[in-house]
């Protein structure tokens, strides 16, 4: 899949990771929304974005139909909440059939949990615990700054 070019993609929580899809997606040229309960919440995004702004719980299907999901190619749960991405998530997937959701879950034993319910996870927490050990493993290792020779 395309970094976001001719997509239309829901982003919903527009914090840190929510406002950097955003403008990153908008900037490659995606047609782009970013869903909020809080209108303060634009503010992080950039002057570049070019998207469309939804005030609401995006767990409601009213605001979801607001921000026309039944045309997103991609939906996005990036809200600080493991719960809600997963549910908004799985209802773009089973009740609007959008062809792919993605949720932001900060608990690693969720991903099983997003497999089984066929929803695309990251998990920042386990993305970050595999680099410390990757790191870990490549300074343990001869010649390697730190490691043993």
């Amino acid at each position: 899949m395309d970094t976001g070019q001719g997509l239309f993609i829901i982003v919903v929580g527009c914090g840190r990771l929510g406002s950097y899809l955003a403008d990153k997606l908008s900037v490659a040229g995606a047609g782009v929304v970013v869903v909020d309960c809080e209108e303060r919440a634009f503010e992080s995004l950039s002057s570049e974005f070019g998207g469309f702004k939804v005030e609401g719980d995006a767990t409601e299907s009213a605001v979801l139909q607001q921000a026309r999901i039944e045309k997103a190619d991609v939906v996005i749960g990036a809200t600080h909440d493991d719960n809600a991405n997963m549910m908004i998530a799985q209802i773009a997937r089973k009740i609007f059939q959008v062809p792919r959701a993605i949720a932001r879950v900060q608990e690693p034993r969720r991903v099983a949990l997003c497999r089984a319910l066929a929803i695309d996870s990251v998990c920042p927490t386990a993305r970050a615990g595999d680099l410390v050990f990757q790191t870990l493993a490549a300074a343990s290792q001869p010649g390697q700054d730190g490691g043993q020779p």
